[in-house]
């Protein structure tokens, strides 16, 4: 029995089905954020931007609520009676998040996988974020450090695998040093604020979709980053409901 007071049962079988063949031969490269789940560029030329605002919206909510409980729950004994009705009200709190953010989360992977079928794609590239807070030593804000610690990319890799599987679709994670930073134009390096990532050279391009875009350039080009060899259509938005 878990804490929603309810028995779960998980069942595992083969059945007998054989991975179907790629959709097609084109490639992608996955750029994953926290303020856009996903930003991805395929060799089609298409880019797509799956929001996060519905996640970000379940975590804001989730701390709110959960500091005021435990403000209400330190002015009492603890293991009292209404210190305990406090704390059922914490593991449900919690336990409701939880299901929230992987409806949340296999929403938005369905989503990708859907365009990137659409776009006949048998490869994908995961950009490699683990460890972003420990190669940057520059101090950051509490609140910050907060969002990173709730950035849920482990669990966006092991939907999107399975769901890719399930198509034909082989997902790789790449490694993406410089990626958000580098110019493929002229290859000048800037630390990018805001949305826009804009060169002096003249290059503009959104942020996420310029980090996308170089991780494609590093697959095509032997870990090279330059200008792809096709235009960047205007990303399609989509929003979890």
């Amino acid at each position: 029995m878990n804490r929603d007071r309810g028995l779960h049962l998980c069942l595992t079988y083969d059945d007998g089905k054989k991975a179907p063949n790629p959709p097609g031969s084109h490639t992608c490269a996955i750029d994953p954020g926290e303020i856009h789940t996903l930003a991805a560029v395929a060799t089609t030329g298409d880019s797509l931007i799956v929001t996060g605002r519905k996640i970000r919206s379940i975590h804001r909510l989730r701390n709110k609520k959960l500091a005021e409980l435990q403000r209400k729950m330190s002015k009492c004994q603890k293991y009292s009676r209404q210190w305990k009705r406090y704390n059922r009200a914490k593991q449900y709190l919690l336990s409701k998040s939880k299901r929230q953010l992987q409806d949340a989360l296999h929403k938005t992977t369905k989503q990708f996988v859907e365009w990137v079928v659409a776009q006949q794609v048998n490869e994908v590239y995961l950009g490699d974020v683990e460890g972003v807070q420990r190669k940057k030593k520059k101090k950051r804000s509490r609140c910050h450090n907060q969002r990173m610690s709730q950035w849920q990319v482990g669990k966006v890799k092991k939907y999107l695998t399975y769901k890719l599987k399930a198509k034909g679709i082989i997902l790789h994670k790449r490694e993406e040093r410089y990626t958000s930073q580098t110019c493929p134009v002229c290859g000048a390096k800037k630390n990018v604020r805001g949305r826009m990532y804009r060169c002096s050279c003249g290059y503009t391009q959104h942020r996420d979709i310029h980090g996308a875009a170089n991780l494609l350039s590093k697959v095509l080009y032997e870990n090279r980053i330059q200008s792809l060899p096709f235009e960047i259509q205007k990303p399609t938005y989509l929003r979890i409901a």
